[in-house]
């Protein structure tokens, strides 16, 4: 039980897309170490500007999507990283950002973000995979009917 009180800080959230469990009637919650990875995969998929009532959150990885992946564009992106997680991540501290390349030619890039919680002084990792489905979107432009043209 002590240490239940100990790791409490580490908060607990919704879970990511909220699902409701009507069993108990309520919202599945994440907690502890998943809701930290949860809150780093949230935080690296909003755009700045995209939360009404916190516009400066998010990291905005979407615009570096279409850059040729050099080491100018390698640094910024853990610059925006960093930066992001420095100012909406208190619970973590970055020790180490590393990028894993080998599938850069289907358009894939892995981002490896090692941190340590800063009460516990204990380590994770968190691997984020960057990438874009092409097409994933078409399903909106097609309909039943043919074209007049």
């Amino acid at each position: 039980m002590a240490d239940s009180k100990q790791d409490d800080f580490l908060g607990r959230g919704w879970s990511f897309p909220p699902t409701f469990l009507p069993d108990i009637r309520g919202v599945e919650m994440t907690e502890k170490e998943t809701d930290i990875n949860r809150s780093l995969q949230i935080l690296l998929t909003t755009r700045t500007g995209e939360r009404v009532m916190q516009p400066k959150y998010g990291c905005n990885m979407d615009e570096m999507l279409f850059e040729p992946l050099s080491t100018s564009t390698k640094t910024l992106i853990k610059d925006k990283i960093r930066t992001a997680i420095l100012y909406f991540e208190p619970r973590i501290d970055v020790t180490a950002i590393s990028m894993d390349t080998t599938n850069e030619p289907e358009g894939e890039i892995l981002i490896e973000i090692e941190y340590m919680i800063r009460g516990t002084n204990s380590r994770f990792n968190f691997v984020f995979p960057y990438y874009i489905n092409e097409g994933t979107e078409l399903s909106i432009l097609t309909t039943d009917k043919p074209n007049d043209i």
